[in-house]
């Protein structure tokens, strides 16, 4: 008796001591991202307690181990038989019955958080998402705004209705926690509810593509009367911008046209849009072309029709557009001088 109580000891000591090493090298909480999220606090919880399980199952095998390699060894000089075991049904019974308890407590735990991550509120605001590469769209349905920024209201629900136009893309704001791929063909939610103002930003966790480790956009947190002037402020934009040229600007947002092409002359996986219109192109072929109204048009509707040089094999996805919204994003990419 005298070893087990020795033992037991030793393994709460131990347990005690990795999990402290583990918080200290930031494993069970440093390392995390703020919580700004009310999900993020149900699923820290979860992962504190797996730390705690974790140390004491590790401390529950390696000091018994330990423990009996140097009390229980071979003595110099000892070439007697080890004492003979039968078996002990007590201790078979103790070590499969608290085992099993631990696991439902822990499928208990599980369950619990979940059930908090995927908690419906009924005024959730609805915010649909569209991924395409390499790019995130944002429109707000309820109010006519398609923005290539997230804003959210802190302490509301909101869910994400997403949808991707070309690969698997993955929603992930590490801040969040919550993590939701978005598959072409079909419409994913994802749930949050902020409870931290701030600049945060959305990162696709899912390999998609040449540019994947650029596809990022801002994730801004808003106060409830700074979302609402943010909402204010881009109704107005958008009514200011019936022009064809502000129609064109919100085409390109709408298609994620900016995940590729910059309007500021700085090198993406596409040709710059900035002082195109007008100037001689370079052709993947060695000839050049103006890029007048007819090379855009050609080029927005069949980009390997006529391939820029040193943006050769093309990668843009198809598009269905009218002439007249192929006129408007015409009109814009005229703006950018």
């Amino acid at each position: 008796m005298g070893h087990f109580v020795i033992v037991g000891i030793l393994v709460i000591v131990m347990a005690i001591l990795t999990y402290m090493g583990l918080d200290l090298a930031g494993v069970a909480t440093q390392m995390h991202p703020v919580e700004a999220s009310l999900q993020s606090l149900s699923i820290d919880w979860l992962w504190h307690w797996q730390i705690v399980a974790i140390s004491f199952l590790f401390s529950l095998i390696v000091v018994p181990m330990a423990y009996s390699m140097i009390v229980f060894r071979r003595r110099k000089g000892d070439t007697s038989d080890g004492e003979h075991f039968e078996g002990n049904t007590t201790l078979e019974i103790v070590w499969t019955v608290i085992p099993l308890f631990a696991v439902l407590v822990l499928a208990y735990m599980g369950s619990y958080s979940l059930g908090e991550t995927r908690r419906v509120d009924p005024n959730a605001i609805t915010i649909k998402v569209k991924a395409q590469q390499f790019s995130w769209t944002f429109e707000y349905p309820e109010y006519g705004i398609v923005s290539n920024e997230l804003h959210l209201p802190v302490d509301q629900q909101v869910v994400l209705k997403m949808e991707s136009s070309d690969v698997i893309h993955s929603f992930w704001v590490p801040e969040f926690r919550v993590k939701q791929d978005v598959v072409p063909g079909r419409v994913t939610e994802y749930r949050i509810t902020p409870i931290l103002v701030g600049n945060y930003k959305v990162r696709c966790a899912e390999l998609c593509g040449a540019s994947h480790a650029y596809m990022e956009n801002g994730v801004i947190v808003d106060t409830k009367s700074d979302y609402d002037a943010w909402i204010t402020e881009q109704q107005a934009a958008a009514l200011a911008n019936q022009t064809p040229e502000g129609k064109g600007q919100a085409l390109t947002v709408k298609n994620g046209c900016i995940g590729c092409h910059s309007v500021d002359g700085s090198k993406m996986t596409g040709p710059t849009w900035f002082g195109l219109a007008g100037s001689t192109v370079e052709l993947a072929d060695g000839t050049t072309v103006v890029a007048d109204d007819a090379y855009l048009s050609e080029s927005i509707l069949n980009s390997k029709a006529k391939e820029v040089a040193g943006f050769s094999p093309t990668v843009m996805p198809p598009y269905s557009l009218t002439p007249e919204e192929i006129a408007n994003i015409i009109a814009y990419i005229k703006t950018l001088k």
